[in-house]
């Protein structure tokens, strides 16, 4: 079987490509356990600062690999081991991963390929890129620890709409609607993708995982307790800090390490 998640660093950006080029990057039962372990992977390793998620050629990911569905959904036991244990752990896993991600996007990005773009931070899509999840039309529903992420992003109205309806978005609809940071021309899709990873990997690291941090606690609603006030201010601390403030003053470009 030709399907693989390929894993490759430079310069403290990560790029994880989605691979299975006999179906449109489609991902099967292998792929799933394997974009887990990698996004835990990276997510621990402090050199990273940004990971790129992609799929190879010119296709991101035509959802689950549906020919599987037979042998690894034939009962309700096998479904939910399936969905909750390799589809939803992998996407908790991009979502839960404390450095920023970003998906970079051309053509088909359907099913569980829009789930696993959903769960990044940013999305960023070629003109004739193409979103949905028409699995009405296959008689089967949206396992719900897969919805977290498209919920969190475009609420429950938009999440509705794709679901129930079935459509096909185009890379503009889907901006529109906020399923998309910004779309770019096709050729351009990598490109703008690690110009904006590289923007992200020279700001303080520590600061980038905060960021995150934060904006996760406070989606989650409730008052911040009097701890988590103080903890705020973590970043007082560091050599970041004192670096920032330095090269500020001095006119010079700021070196981060993540301490």
């Amino acid at each position: 079987m030709n399907s693989r998640i390929e894993v490759s660093v430079a310069e403290q950006v990560a790029t994880v490509t989605l691979s299975n080029p006999d179906k449109l990057n489609a991902v099967n039962a292998a792929m799933w356990r394997e974009l887990r372990a990698a996004m835990e992977r990276l997510g621990a390793d402090e050199a990273v600062r940004c990971v790129i998620l992609t799929g190879a050629g010119e296709a991101f990911a035509a959802g689950g690999d549906i020919e599987e569905f037979l042998t690894v959904r034939a009962t309700v036991d096998d479904a939910l081991h399936y969905h909750d244990e390799l589809v939803a752990r992998a996407l908790d896993a991009i979502r839960g991963c404390p450095i920023p991600t970003l998906a970079a996007i051309r053509g088909a990005c359907i099913g569980g390929g829009l789930e696993i773009a959903g769960c990044c931070d940013l999305r960023i899509a070629g003109e004739s890129a193409r979103f949905g999840a028409p699995i009405n039309k296959l008689g089967f529903s949206m396992y719900p620890g897969e919805m977290a992420g498209l919920l969190d992003l475009v609420g429950p109205a938009v999440l509705l709409e794709i679901l129930l309806e079935g459509r096909i978005l185009s890379a503009r609809e889907a901006l529109q609607k906020g399923l998309l940071t910004r779309v770019v021309d096709d050729a351009q899709v990598l490109a703008e993708a690690q110009a904006s990873a590289a923007r992200i990997a020279t700001g303080a690291p520590l600061v980038a995982r905060w960021h995150k941090q934060w904006v996760h606690r406070l989606a989650a609603g409730g008052p911040l307790s009097a701890a988590e006030k103080r903890a705020a201010f973590d970043f007082l601390a560091t050599e970041d800090y004192r670096e920032g403030l330095d090269a500020f003053l001095n006119k010079r470009k700021p070196v981060f390490k993540g301490r």
